[in-house]
């Protein structure tokens, strides 16, 4: 996301928020809730988790440069006169200020949901953006039920795009979270079976990643997967929301359409169709599934206002993440012949292995070498 310094909440606002009261006026430039990366001019919300309570770390917190801290109580070990903005429930108190900050932006707000691909996905739309406009981005993959309305309250009201990455692992989870986010336009990279163990079926996660469209703005946008097999269920369920839709795939129908993809083992080069409009770019990842989700990632940049032209050109100067795709060159033995070594590890489907073995088969390893 983009670096800011201006103030994101001061205490009247954060009040006003979350129904809390407070004794000594603050103004805060970022929030946090872990203490252990917390910033100087922070806004620490003491989440109160499965294993810890972060009013614990409240005091530790303010060391190192809160300027204020979200509680339900005074902790023990914290002065009466500290800085503090009281609530009945810190987690309600980070929902609220999530939803306050995304009542204030009237920036476009995209969000990315799917089986796979969705971090990737979101990467490649906050590089697209962030030289079109403030943009702001989810960190990692803070995705979920506190992810989100996290994300949402460290935005700044001048953001002009806003990128979600919107995860589950069960029905009825992006439900509530759409409805934060409140998306204009929401990408669905595609629906596998994974997380299958929480589902009945194949078709109740469609139904679960389909649950994006329930918060979505009444002008709202999905770009789907026109070569999943669900993607007439997901367009049959977007219409009875009232939901637009367009498409990115080869199929031939595709608002966004694949024309081709020269794959190689260190980067794709592409031409396509985005709407109407033609466009060839270069990416630094093999694969054909990150072709596709670039696509995505255009119609999406073109539904929001932005030049895709640009985003294509920022696209291009991404590098694949540690645990998706970076590749290591290790020195075993033999300096001339380091093995290569390509990182997938991150929360790795069997459907994300299979299309990492396809571009392993991309790399030649050379005389005597072995994959």
């Amino acid at each position: 996301m983009n670096a800011v310094s201006e103030t994101i909440w001061t205490a009247k606002e954060a009040a006003e928020a979350t129904g809390g009261r407070f004794a000594k006026e603050w103004a805060a430039t970022s929030l946090s809730i872990d203490s252990r990366t917390v910033e100087p001019g922070a806004l620490f919300v003491a989440i109160r988790g499965d294993n810890s309570d972060g009013h614990a770390y409240v005091k530790d917190a303010l060391a190192k440069g809160a300027v204020a801290a979200v509680v339900d109580h005074v902790p023990e070990d914290v002065a009466g006169d500290a800085p503090l903005l009281i609530v009945a429930d810190t987690f309600e108190a980070l929902q609220e200020l999530g939803y306050a900050s995304r009542n204030r932006c009237g920036g476009k707000m995209i969000a990315v949901t799917g089986s796979v691909g969705k971090t990737g996905t979101k990467e490649f739309l906050a590089a697209a953006l962030e030289d079109q406009g403030q943009t702001h981005a989810s960190k990692a993959s803070y995705n979920n039920h506190w992810g989100v309305p996290y994300t949402l309250a460290n935005m700044h009201a001048g953001t002009d795009f806003g990128v979600f990455e919107v995860g589950m692992n069960h029905l009825h989870e992006i439900t509530p979270l759409s409805r934060q986010v409140r998306p204009h336009v929401a990408i669905i990279t595609t629906v596998e079976p994974v997380h299958i163990e929480n589902f009945d079926s194949e078709q109740q996660i469609a139904d679960a990643k389909g649950e994006i469209f329930a918060g979505m703005d009444h002008n709202g946008t999905a770009v789907l997967n026109r070569d999943n097999k669900w993607y007439a269920h997901l367009k049959a369920l977007a219409d009875t929301q009232g939901v637009k839709v367009k498409s990115f795939g080869e199929h031939e129908d595709s608002d966004a359409h694949l024309k081709s993809c020269l794959l190689a083992s260190n980067g794709s080069r592409i031409e396509a169709v985005i709407d109407g409009q033609e466009i060839a770019f270069t990416l630094q990842f093999s694969g054909k599934h990150i072709a596709m989700n670039a696509l995505a990632v255009l119609m999406a940049i073109k539904l929001a206002g932005g030049d895709i032209e640009k985003a294509a050109k920022a696209m291009g100067k991404v590098e694949p993440l540690a645990g998706r795709g970076k590749r290591e060159y290790l020195d075993i033995g033999d300096k001339n012949n380091p093995v290569t070594l390509i990182d997938e590890s991150y929360n790795a489907s069997p459907v994300a292995m299979n299309a990492a073995f396809k571009v392993l088969a991309l790399i030649d390893p050379g005389r005597g070498g072995r994959r």
